[in-house]
Parts: structure tokens; C-alpha cells; sequence
């Protein structure tokens, strides 16, 4: 008769006790989950984590002092081999994409449900990726969506003469194109280079290298 399977060792870290309390008591009942111990914040969480060594550590993200990315870094630095399964109630591109940055196995919403929840904590523990489905698809969007290309030559001629201070009309005429046409490509640098108005577009334009100043007096 093959001898049961070791317990998945958990550490809980939320920085409320009634959340502690209430995941603690949940994996409590099912013995296929050892709670080792519980931490209040991500330095805590930390100097837990090497001791007692769990397989699977439930974060919280936002925490007073360390908070959770912090520590699911430095946990990664230090060569944890816990596997780091955040649990939050923020679904946000800012909190979402520092965490899995960081090193995070997988990413859940606190209303998950509890049967959700265990079934993640497995799959953490094998290492699987598990993620809500709102994050899912939010790092589908991401890496759906086209990352902005280099300035086409036109481009960089429109932003040179908006640069000398040519208006979209002037710019037009100079360049044998319709004004129309004009709009367009300052659109497009806009996009590629993530401002919202000509003066930025200049000013980013130089700080890459794109637009080359003009020597005083030429």
C-alpha cells in the first residue's frame, strides 16, 4: 500500500488577522494542506518563508512596508523555491504585471471560490501558472496588443519641419502632401512615440536620437 502523500505546506501573508484566520481555518479542514505559519507583511513573510519552507506562499499585494511584490522579489533573489500564488482583490495592469515580473506563480481574486482556491494551491504547488480569469485576459490584451514600430522616414520628415516650427499646413506644402495627410503621420508619431501633443513629440523625438539638433547659425 503506497504511503500517503506529504501535505502542501502553506504560508499565509495578509496584513488583515481576519483574513489569516479565515484561509487558515479553510485549509485547516482539508488534509491535504498544512498551514506553517502566518505573516503580517512582506518582511515577515520573508524571514517565514526561509524558515519554515513552505510549497506554496498565499500573498497579499498591498501591505504596509514590504509589500507583496517586494517580498515575491526578494524571495526569488534569495533562491526560494516556494511558490509564490497572490491572492488580492486588485485585478489592475499596475498590480497584475509587477507581480508576475516578480516571480509569482499565479495571481487570484479574494472571492474566488473556495473550491477555486484549493484547486489553485494545487496546481501551484506543481508549479502550473493559475490565474484568475480577469487577469488572464488582461495579459492576453497585453500581449495582443502591437507594440509601436520605428518612424517611418515620411514620419521623421513631418516631425523635423513640426520641429522647425512649420505648421501642419506649412509641413504639407513642403512636403507635397495634403494636410490631411500631414494629421495623419503626427497621429502615428504620437502612437509610436507615447505622447499626446507636438512639443512632446519633439522633445521625445530628440531624447532618442531621432531628431538631430541644428547647429546654431546653420
Amino acid at each position: 500500500m503506497s504511503r500517503p502523500a506529504r501535505p502542501i505546506g502553506l504560508l499565509i501573508v495578509d496584513d488583515h488577522p481576519v483574513v489569516r484566520d479565515g484561509l487558515a481555518s479553510m485549509f485547516a479542514r482539508d488534509p491535504e494542506f498544512e498551514v506553517l505559519g502566518e505573516a503580517a507583511g512582506g518582511a515577515e513573510a520573508v524571514r517565514l518563508a526561509q524558515a519554515l519552507r513552505p510549497d506554496v506562499i498565499l500573498m497579499d499585494l498591498r501591505m504596509p512596508g514590504m509589500d507583496g511584490v517586494s517580498a515575491t522579489r526578494e524571495l526569488a533573489e534569495r533562491g526560494s523555491e516556494a511558490r509564490v500564488l497572490v491572492l488580492t482583490t486588485y485585478d489592475t495592469d499596475s498590480d497584475v504585471l509587477p507581480a508576475i515580473e516578480a516571480g509569482a506563480t499565479g495571481y487570484l481574486l479574494k472571492d474566488a471560490p473556495r473550491d477555486e482556491l484549493l484547486r489553485a494551491v494545487r496546481a501551484a504547488a506543481r508549479g502550473e501558472a493559475v490565474l484568475a480569469p480577469s487577469v488572464a485576459a488582461l495579459l492576453m490584451s497585453r500581449v495582443r496588443r502591437p507594440a509601436p514600430g520605428p518612424l517611418s522616414p515620411r514620419e521623421v520628415e513631418v516631425l523635423q519641419l513640426v520641429a522647425a516650427g512649420a505648421t501642419n499646413r506649412e509641413a504639407a506644402a513642403k512636403l507635397f502632401l495634403t494636410e490631411a495627410t500631414v494629421k495623419s503621420h503626427m497621429l502615428n508619431i504620437y502612437a509610436k512615440l507615447g505622447v499626446n501633443d507636438r512639443a512632446a513629440a519633439v522633445t521625445e523625438a530628440f531624447n532618442r536620437g531621432l531628431l538631430i539638433p541644428r547647429n546654431p547659425g546653420s
